[in-house]
């Protein structure tokens, strides 16, 4: 039993062009016979001419839809037997008792709508993908799936259950390990995890998987608030951070001049509030009136 494909290289007889040749000379040989027997009929005649129709007409049929275009395939069964696959392009002859079918060698674009699904966390986000694929084994595509009608449903279902797959293995974003693969910054690592899953699921449809990757992710709507909220404040942090690393640099600085220029001298204490005073001025968020001090500033 045939369980993948099995390609029919095309010869000179099968040529569709020199069979057109035969064809002709065939339908010449029964036109002289019926001329020749009008002289002399009998069964024998009869029979002789009915015969040569019957081939004649056989050999047209042999004809029938055997142009294969470019990217395209031609599955032959004989009453139900696979026969064989036919990749080349051209114009050809074969068993008139051959069922043809055509099957689309194309590469094919899908766009998977964004799906809720849950992340490692357990938290609902939608994400969705773009799918570029194309048949590879004609046999499989054409009687180990349900028709070749459905092949676009089956490889919508089977995207949509790999992607969902997938999703549950990587946390939607970093929470407390900065080097964790996630969905938001996997980037190629998760296309190709999730190629290698589409591949999985598609085998069975003899489908080849181009290209795959998200195309889209964001949080659902039930928590894209809450979650928004939490970016903004490890934004701000983030900032804060790096304010406040700054400012420190800018007072040790300042410090270290004025006692290098011997500009002043002070003491801790003083030391503490002109610390105090700068940090309040570089890391606030409003501008700072100043207040100029008339007397001794001890």
């Amino acid at each position: 039993m045939d369980t993948k494909e099995k390609v029919i290289k095309m010869t000179a007889l099968n040529s569709g062009f020199l069979q057109l040749v035969v064809n002709i000379a065939l339908l010449a040989v029964t036109v002289m016979v019926i001329v020749n027997g009008g002289n002399e009929p009998g069964w024998q005649v009869i029979v002789g001419d009915v015969v040569l129709w019957i081939l004649w007409g056989l050999h047209v049929m042999g004809f029938k839809t055997m142009v294969v275009q470019p990217n395209h395939a031609r599955v032959l069964t004989f009453f139900g037997r696979y026969v064989g696959t036919v990749r080349e392009n051209g114009f050809f002859w074969v068993n008139p008792f051959y069922a043809r079918r055509r099957v689309s060698l194309r590469a094919s674009n899908m766009d998977v709508e964004p799906i809720k699904v849950n992340d490692k966390s357990g938290n609902p986000i939608m994400i969705g993908l773009v799918l570029v694929w194309r048949v590879e084994d004609t046999y499989r595509v054409s009687f180990d799936i349900e028709s070749e009608s459905s092949l676009y449903d089956f490889v919508a279902v089977q995207s949509d259950s790999a992607l969902r797959k997938v999703a549950s293995q990587y946390n939607y974003d970093n929470l407390d390990d900065l080097e964790e693969v996630t969905l938001r910054n996997g980037g190629d690592e998760v296309n190709l995890r999730l190629e290698a899953e589409i591949r999985r699921h598609l085998e069975i449809a003899g489908v080849e998987v181009v290209e795959a990757r998200i195309n889209y992710l964001a949080y659902a709507q039930e928590i894209a608030s809450a979650m928004l909220k939490r970016q903004q404040a490890e934004a701000v942090i983030a900032a804060r951070e790096k304010l406040v690393e700054g400012a420190v640099s800018m007072v040790d600085m300042a410090l270290k001049k004025l006692a290098a220029d011997n500009v002043v001298q002070l003491d801790e204490e003083r030391k503490a509030a002109m610390v105090s005073n700068l940090l309040v001025v570089l890391c606030g968020d409003e501008g700072v009136s100043p207040v100029m001090n008339t007397g001794s500033i001890y």
